[in-house]
């Protein structure tokens, strides 16, 4: 887990996208003015330096007088990768939208519309196809917001702004292959603002990597209505990402009285009969099944706790925070029929915001509790202070980093 602060880039992930998008039939959207003719004679000029650089990888010029025909420095795409928004919402508060009912409900109608498109993704790959709609009804709300920004335009405005500059080269090149190779055409290939594309938004690179043509018709097609290899390329990308056919993401879990908290967290893997010893039962009275397992706690000791196996880890691929990839094993669970999540607090905690992480961080290591730097953001050395201190305190080793916490530490 990065941490549980719900942040935007996170929740551009989970279909942040500013407006629906046919994307096969749609014209091509027109370009946002540019901000100044500075601006926008630079951004050109960026073009004809970047032409050799694209050429030398393998693309020809008669793609990039294709793809950048027409193109203008797209400054709605400069302004959302240089927000800075905050987002205070509960891992609880986050799941129940995530998971809601109406995406509950449509999710099951997917399930029965695709079935037959479902049922051999399934076979063929082996990944839940509960999961695979989860994934497509978290990252597009099952293709209704699937992006309307000119990929081209939007990542090589990204690339020549400076910020981020080689990554988003990186993803322009790679989307520029994708072009070359027929999948689709320039004025087709929309998405976000960022560059994720399609039905369950994949990154230029994620779709040279994983991307299937798997209704067969010669194109890898992620963008039309007709969803068949976007699910596919999800399967296809969970699969390779690790992920056990037959078993399960994780489940909610009740830990015992007296639990030793010092062994939470994903670094510590126990078999599912050696946390049974501990005392730790399923929350819905199902057995546990077999493999290695870590118990999380997303939300605190105050909240559900959850054991999770390696398709938890399959998952975190296609985006490594915990609460995203709860949301995801949770909206599957639901559309297998199983029940809501039990243990809410009706107190939680908001997370910290990035000014108070720090100011936390800060204190922690100014007590001789080293958070190995104080950049707002919660990672693997800053919950390890956290547990040292709380442990040091007579408080819950929990790790979470809590109002509380900051108050206790002013």
């Amino acid at each position: 887990m990065r941490n549980i602060l719900l942040t935007a880039s996170v929740l551009t992930l989970l279909g942040a996208c500013t407006s629906p998008a046919n994307v096969t039939s749609s014209p091509r959207p027109m370009p946002v003015p540019s901000a100044d003719a500075g601006s926008e004679s630079g951004y050109q000029s960026w073009i004809a330096a970047f032409r050799p650089r694209a050429e030398r990888a393998g693309i020809s010029p008669a793609t990039l007088n294709r793809a950048f025909a027409g193109v203008h420095y797209n400054t709605e795409a400069v302004r959302l990768d240089g927000r800075q928004s905050e987002f205070t919402k509960t891992v609880w508060q986050y799941l129940d939208s995530a998971v809601s009912q109406s995406r509950i409900d449509n999710g099951r109608a997917m399930l029965a519309r695709y079935a037959t498109t479902l049922n051999a993704i399934e076979a063929r790959y082996g990944v839940d196809k509960e999961v695979v709609v989860a994934v497509w009804g978290m990252e597009s709300n099952y293709g209704g917001n699937r992006g309307s920004f000119h990929l081209i335009e939007s990542l090589s405005t990204l690339a020549y702004h400076g910020r981020r500059a080689s990554f988003f080269e990186t993803q322009l090149i790679d989307a520029l292959k994708i072009v070359q190779a027929g999948d689709v055409t320039p004025d087709n290939m929309t998405g976000s603002w960022a560059g994720a594309m399609g039905h369950t938004q994949f990154m230029p690179s994620s779709f040279l990597g994983y991307a299937v043509d798997f209704n067969g018709d010669g194109r890898r097609d992620i963008w039309s209505d007709d969803p068949t290899d976007a699910l596919a390329s999800t399967a296809n990308y969970l699969a390779r990402s690790g992920w056990q056919r037959g078993g399960i993401w994780g489940m909610e879990v009740v830990l015992p009285q007296g639990f030793n908290y010092s062994s939470i967290g994903k670094s510590t893997r126990m078999s599912s009969s050696a946390w049974a010893a501990q005392g730790v039962r399923s929350a819905d009275g199902r057995a546990l099944p077999q493999g290695e397992a870590s118990i999380l706690l997303p939300g605190g000791s105050k909240g559900a706790a959850f054991l999770i196996f390696q398709n938890f880890r399959a998952i975190e691929r296609y985006n490594a925070a915990d609460s995203y990839v709860i949301a995801v094993g949770h909206l599957s669970d639901r559309l297998k029929g199983l029940g809501p999540i039990r243990n809410i607090p009706s107190d939680a905690e908001a997370p910290l915001n990035r000014d108070q992480t720090r100011e936390l961080q800060q204190r922690l290591t100014q007590r001789g509790f080293d958070t190995q730097g104080s950049d707002g953001r919660v990672g693997p050395n800053t919950v390890a202070a956290i547990t040292a201190y709380q442990r040091s305190a007579g408080l819950i080793p929990d790790g979470y980093p809590s109002a509380s916490l900051l108050a206790r530490l002013r």
